[in-house]
């Protein structure tokens, strides 16, 4: 057998980690109550026995001196009686346990309760100790004095999370900082994302990937990029976002929720293997970058007011239009094509300036 062939069998079991559920019963309270009873009775067996007193009887010839049989098993008993006591658990709901003995995996505990496991079990967690400052739990390191706040006021809760080892399987939100990302325009953008997922699969959370939270984040912050660089910011022509080869109407403003979704779908993707489903994705924040933003303001406002004058135009029109019908069928007066375009023109004039029009009354003849 070669040894590439040697290497694929080896490669599959790693991306193949499965998740193995521990059948362990919820014995934790008895356990507990046998050791501690055990633990009492020997101390109590220590002390009576750890003396003999020699002769039938006690005498003032009698001595007391302690028996190094009973005495030596005793003290280490004691001594290391606490050990079973190492392996009590307890789960709250919605949380799971990953456990492994010498390096090997054995299973995972999952449902709330109170368990025993061998006490030289080992619980694993690499992202026990990573804080996500969005979600209450990831630090971006936008600033330094609000992520030592954030140490200071959740300091307990962190040190007792980093010391239980239990991965949350509850729905938790990840809100990456905000990225600036050119749009297919090459416009630069800021945009942020708010990001809903869950642990599925606690043994691919903890042994496929370093750190399940910190590849979470990354790929949050990739799939964004690789999406919105296919979409302009708003509708422009001849932009084809679908991939079919045809221009469309898909734009970050106009189709948030289909980009979002894309977005969803892409980490989704990225994150199949370390354990974690992607619920929901949302487009928290979407703006032109600053340098930008100004000059894409009047872009708008300009496009805003040609829009308008263009309406203003048209109503304009259509009301010269229908005065001169109304003059025309009801006789009213006989105008030549001279007469009709000043006629045509002072309307105009009144009806698409900025401001109201001065009028002038002619008290003289009409030619």
């Amino acid at each position: 057998m070669s040894i590439e062939s040697k290497a694929v069998p080896a490669a599959v079991r790693e991306t193949n980690m499965e998740e193995k559920l521990l059948q362990t019963k919820k014995n934790g309270m008895a356990c507990l109550f046998l050791f501690l009873l055990l633990w009492l009775g020997v101390g109590v067996l220590l002390a009576a026995l750890s003396f003999t007193v020699f002769g039938t009887r006690l005498t003032p010839q009698s001595s007391l001196e302690p028996n190094p049989f009973v005495l030596v098993p005793g003290i280490l008993i004691l001594a290391l009686g606490w050990i079973p006591l190492c392996g009590l658990k307890v789960l709250k709901p919605q949380e799971a346990l990953v456990l492994t003995l010498f390096g090997d995996y054995i299973g995972t505990l999952k449902g709330e309760g109170f368990y025993w496991v061998n006490p030289f079990c080992t619980a694993v967690n690499p992202a026990a100790g990573t804080r996500l400052s969005q979600s209450g739990d990831v630090n971006n390191g936008d600033s330094a004095v609000a992520a030592l706040v954030n140490v200071k006021a959740s300091n307990g809760q962190a040190l007792q999370e980093a010391a239980s080892k239990k991965i949350s399987l509850k729905r938790m939100t990840l809100n990456n900082a905000r990225q600036k990302i050119n749009d297919c325009l090459g416009n630069p953008v800021e945009i942020g994302i708010a990001v809903i997922w869950r642990v599925t699969d606690t043994a691919k959370a903890v042994f496929n990937v370093d750190n399940y939270k910190e590849y979470l984040s990354l790929q949050c912050d990739s799939a964004l990029r690789n999406v919105v660089r296919i979409y302009p910011y708003d509708v422009a022509p001849n932009v084809d976002t679908t991939g079919d080869g045809q221009a469309d109407d898909g734009s970050l403003r106009g189709s948030s929720e289909v980009v979002a979704e894309r977005i969803r779908k892409e980490i989704q993707e990225s994150v199949r293997d370390a354990g974690l489903e992607i619920l929901e994705a949302r487009i928290t924040y979407l703006a032109y970058a600053p340098e930008i933003a100004a000059v894409m303001l009047q872009r708008q406002q300009a496009s805003a007011i040609i829009d308008a004058r263009k309406m203003i135009v048209d109503g304009a029109v259509g009301m010269v239009e229908m005065a001169l019908e109304r003059l025309n069928e009801n006789k009213v007066v006989e105008l030549d094509d001279e007469r009709k375009a000043a006629m045509v023109s002072n309307l105009l004039v009144v009806l698409c300036g900025n401001h109201d029009a001065q009028p002038v009354v002619n008290s003289g003849s009409l030619y």
